[in-house]
C-alpha cells in the first residue's frame, strides 16, 4: 500500500512523519537537528528518498542538510550563499537604503525531474540555484533588477518564500517576497516581471500602481492548470487566470481576508484552502476558532472546515509554509500551528485530528506522497 511522509519544520529541530494510505495511525520520527531553526524541509518529487532541510541558527548561521534515505541520515552539504557581484541595497524598515545581506534559506523546492536540482528561496530576498544536489549554489540575479531597491522587509523579513514550477513549461517559475511582491520567469530565471496588475495595499502601499513592495504572504496553484494563481496576500485573497498577469480578489464570505497559507487541493484545481487569521497585529483565529475554510468554486463562497479543530480557547498561529496537500486518490490535507499541533484530515477537509500535539512551534509542513 502507499503512504504518506509529511516533513515538519519548527524552531527547534525538523520531524518526519509517515503513514500508510489510510493515514490514521502515524510514526514520529525526531527531533533531527535538535535546537536549530528549520524554516523549510522538502523532498525531491523525481526521487523521493532524496530530502533537503534549511537549518539555520542565529548563533551558528546557515547549513543546509541533505538526506538520500528519507530522513533517516543526513548529511551537511555546502552553504555559501554569495550574491552574484554588488548586490546593492535595498528599502529598510524607515525607508532608508539598507545593504543586502544573505541571513538564511527559507525555500528549497527541488526540480520535478532532477533529485540534484533545487532551487533556494533566501533572506535578504535572492533566488538562488544547485545543480549538484547542494555541492555549490549560485544566484539568479536578474530577479533583483525588479526595482530590488524598493522591496522591503515584512515583519519577519525580507524573504523569498514561495517557489512555484511549473511542469508544462519548465523554464517558468512563480516567486513570492515579503515584503517585495510576486514575480514570474518563463526563462529559467534569466529575467523576471513583476506580478501586481491588481494588487491593491493601501495599509502598506499609498501607490496604488506600485509594481513592487506588495507584502505577498503566499501563492499556489494546481499543476493542471498552471495559468490559474491564488494568493493570500496580507489582507486579500486574490486569483488570476492569465499567470499573474492580472489579478482579482475572492476574499467574498471569509470571517477575515488576512492569513497567511493557501493551498489548492491534489484533485480539484478550483479547490483551495485558507486559514483566516483575525488581522495583522492578532496573530490568531477570529473568536479563538480554529477553522480551515474552503471554497470548491475557486473563491469567493467559503465553508468553514471545524469537525475534530479546537472551536474555543485557541490562538495559534499557521504560517505561510505550514500547509500541504497529499496526492492521494482522497486527497489529504495537513497544517502545522505556532502552538505545536499538526492537523491532518484524511478526506480533503471535511474531519481532522492531530497527529502530534506538542512539538516546537512549526514553521513550515510539506508532503510526500510514497508510491
Amino acid at each position: 500500500m502507499s503512504g504518506v511522509r509529511v516533513l515538519v519544520g519548527t524552531k527547534k529541530g525538523a520531524f518526519v512523519l509517515t503513514s500508510d494510505g489510510k493515514r490514521k495511525n502515524w510514526d514520529v520520527a525526531g527531533p533531527h537537528f535538535a535546537g536549530w531553526e528549520m524554516y523549510h524541509v522538502s523532498g525531491s518529487p523525481a526521487d523521493p528518498n532524496r530530502l533537503y532541510a534549511s537549518q539555520t541558527s542565529g548563533w551558528f548561521g546557515q547549513v543546509i542538510q541533505r538526506s538520500n534515505d528519507g530522513g533517516k541520515t543526513w548529511e551537511a552539504v555546502d552553504n555559501k550563499f554569495a550574491y552574484d557581484g554588488v548586490p546593492g541595497t535595498h528599502k529598510w524598515y524607515d525607508g532608508t537604503q539598507h545593504p543586502w545581506e544573505f541571513k538564511r534559506v527559507w525555500r528549497l523546492e527541488p526540480s520535478l525531474t532532477d533529485p540534484n536540482t533545487v532551487y533556494a528561496g533566501v533572506e535578504d530576498a535572492a533566488m538562488f540555484m544547485t545543480s549538484d544536489g547542494g555541492k555549490s549554489w549560485s544566484e539568479l540575479p536578474a530577479l533583483r533588477t525588479v526595482k530590488g531597491d524598493l522591496w522591503q522587509p515584512g515583519a519577519g523579513g525580507m524573504g523569498l518564500h514561495t517557489i512555484l514550477l511549473d511542469a508544462e513549461k519548465p523554464g517558468r517559475m512563480f516567486i513570492a517576497i515579503s515584503a517585495g511582491g510576486a514575480f514570474r520567469t518563463e526563462d529559467g530565471g534569466k529575467s523576471w516581471k513583476a506580478m501586481s496588475k491588481g494588487l491593491l495595499s493601501k495599509y502598506e502601499l499609498p501607490d496604488p500602481a506600485a509594481e513592487v513592495g506588495h507584502c505577498v504572504h503566499c501563492i499556489a496553484m494546481h499543476p493542471s492548470k498552471p495559468d490559474t494563481l491564488f494568493m493570500q496576500k496580507h489582507w486579500d485573497v486574490m486569483r488570476s487566470d492569465d499567470a499573474g498577469e492580472t489579478w482579482r480578489e475572492i476574499s467574498g464570505d471569509l470571517p477575515t481576508d488576512f492569513g497567511f497559507p493557501i493551498a489548492v487541493h491534489a484533485h480539484e484545481p478550483e479547490t483551495v484552502y485558507v486559514v483566516p487569521i483575525k488581522s495583522d497585529s492578532e496573530h490568531y483565529p477570529p473568536e479563538g476558532k480554529l477553522r480551515v475554510y474552503r471554497s470548491r468554486s475557486g473563491g469567493n463562497q467559503w465553508e468553514p472546515l471545524t469537525n475534530g479543530l479546537p472551536q474555543k480557547d485557541c490562538y495559534v498561529n499557521v504560517l505561510r509554509t505550514a500547509m500541504a496537500i497529499d496526492s492521494m486518490d482522497e486527497c489529504g490535507v495537513y497544517f502545522g500551528t505556532t502552538g505545536g499541533q499538526v492537523y491532518a484530515s484524511a478526506d480533503s477537509g471535511d474531519h481532522w485530528a492531530p497527529i502530534v500535539r506538542d512539538l516546537p512551534a512549526v514553521l513550515s509542513v510539506s508532503v510526500q506522497t510514497l508510491k
